[in-house]
C-alpha cells in the first residue's frame, strides 16, 4: 500500500485579507487543484458509477481517464 499524505492549506484571515485588499471569495490554491482534477474526472464516462470490484482496476480506470486527458491535450493543435 502506498502512504497518502495530506496537507491543510491555510485560509487567510479576515485581516490578512483586508491588508492584502482583497474581500469576498478569495480561493486557496491547493484546493483548486483537488477540485479541478475531480472535475476532469467527473468527464470520463466509466468513472460515473463504480463497478469495480478491485482496488487495482478502480486505480485503473482512474489512470486511463487521466491518460486520455494527457493524449487529447498533447494532440491538440496549438
Amino acid at each position: 500500500m502506498t502512504k497518502i499524505r495530506f496537507e491543510l492549506s491555510a485560509k487567510p484571515s479576515k485581516l490578512e485579507l483586508k491588508v492584502q485588499g482583497k474581500s469576498g471569495f478569495v480561493p486557496v490554491a491547493a484546493r483548486w487543484v483537488i477540485e479541478r482534477s475531480n472535475s476532469w474526472m467527473e468527464r470520463c464516462k466509466i468513472l460515473v458509477k463504480n463497478f469495480e470490484r478491485t482496488l487495482t482496476n478502480a486505480t485503473a480506470k482512474v489512470n486511463l481517464c487521466f491518460i486520455r486527458l494527457m493524449i487529447k491535450r498533447l494532440a491538440a493543435p496549438s
